[in-house]
């Protein structure tokens, strides 16, 4: 199979898919004799969504719409990608039946380039991005069921460790921390009506005390887990109509993100920042047991619901991090409505669930 970055929608060829697919396995007699294509442009990668003919005695899956991603990253060294969304697809989950994951082709990166590809199915006649739909508890459901089946596969530290990606370490830790932290204070200096009042000093209390708390927890590794990330509802592939099957796309981590995180962390991040407050409430408790179920289906042990609550709200706090990151290059005004509406989402879940407990006395 092709080995090299595809960089630009003009490199991919006849030759080139049928040989891809070929090696995938998708295509196992015959040709590609001629694809259509159609190109975009997303934050941090361009895409080409390609309609494929093949040739008249061809056999195998023989997928006809195909999505190639091509990302890159030209900023300083300390923002660049790695290989963490083609081992995602090719690699951490590849024996997961039914695992959350979009069909994928082939996938190379180039550490000297910082590039690479991959060529998935292209799912858009029959999905949309979670964003466009209100969440509902079926939903949460089908999205957390499909997250403790991606976290139980790798779950503790051994099992880490032995995917090269051991829990992370007090000065990586405080590096996130220290670089979400950057956008507190352009924060602060706004309209003081944005926030609650109290909200000052619980932002500041979090920053001084939370991660003594989060590298504490770090020393039993029943919980952690390799983690999505970043699943905000832009990230989460729905169908038009129903709740399955639904996909988990664009595992993108900066080079500071964490990544051998607390399980929890996802569903934190999913439902604290993008979920109406009211939703959260309604839905939380159930979609964390659910949760918890699945876990233990999937072979998770002695990681009680005492446990996992508790972490749940460590990593609750954790999303006035994610909120404050928009921030860390001074205030975001493109980005204000969603940024203030995250923070807002993140401080209210904190009272509601009385997350400073876990650290207000340290």
């Amino acid at each position: 199979m092709p080995k090299e970055v595809i960089t630009n929608a003009d490199e991919v060829s006849n030759d080139w898919l049928t040989a891809v697919l070929v090696g995938s396995g998708a295509l196992v007699y015959g040709t590609i004799i001629s694809f259509g294509l159609e190109t975009g442009q997303a934050n941090w990668s361009t895409y080409a969504k390609l309609m494929v003919t093949y040739s008249d005695d061809a056999k195998g899956a023989l997928p006809r719409h195909l999505f190639l991603k091509m990302a890159q990253f030209d900023s300083e060294e300390e923002e660049a990608f790695g290989i963490s969304e083609v081992t995602y697809y090719t690699r951490d989950y590849v024996d997961v039946k039914n695992a959350p994951l979009v069909g994928c082709y082939a996938g190379a990166y180039s550490e000297e380039l910082k590039r690479y590809h991959l060529l998935l199915d292209d799912l858009s006649d029959t999905h949309i991005v979670a964003a466009e739909k209100e969440p509902t508890l079926t939903y949460g459901f089908a999205l957390v069921e499909g997250l403790a089946l991606l976290h139980a596969h790798w779950w503790g530290a051994e099992r880490l460790n032995e995917a090269g990606a051991p829990i992370h370490n007090a000065a990586f830790i405080r590096r996130f921390v220290d670089i979400c932290e950057l956008g507190v204070e352009p924060i602060l200096r706004r309209d003081p009506n944005e926030l609650e009042s109290h909200w000052t000093d619980t932002i500041r209390q979090l920053y001084a005390k939370h991660p003594q708390a989060l590298i504490e927890r770090t020393k039993d590794g029943n919980g952690f887990t390799l983690i999505h990330g970043d699943v905000g509802h832009h990230n989460i592939l729905v169908p038009h109509t129903g709740d399955n099957p639904l996909y988990l796309i664009d595992r993108q981590p900066f080079n500071w993100s964490l990544t051998s995180w607390l399980g929890v962390y996802d569903l934190a991040y999913a439902i604290v920042l993008d979920w109406p407050t009211d939703a959260r409430r309604k839905y939380e408790i159930p979609l964390l047991k659910r949760y918890h179920e699945h876990l233990i289906k999937h072979g998770v042990a002695h990681y009680s619901w005492e446990q996992l609550f508790d972490d749940y709200r460590l990593c609750v706090a954790m999303c006035v991090y994610i909120s404050a990151e928009y921030c860390r290059g001074g205030t975001n005004k493109q980005w204000f409505h969603v940024w203030l509406l995250m923070l807002q989402r993140s401080l209210i879940a904190c009272d509601d669930l009385n997350c400073s407990a876990l650290w207000k006395h340290r």
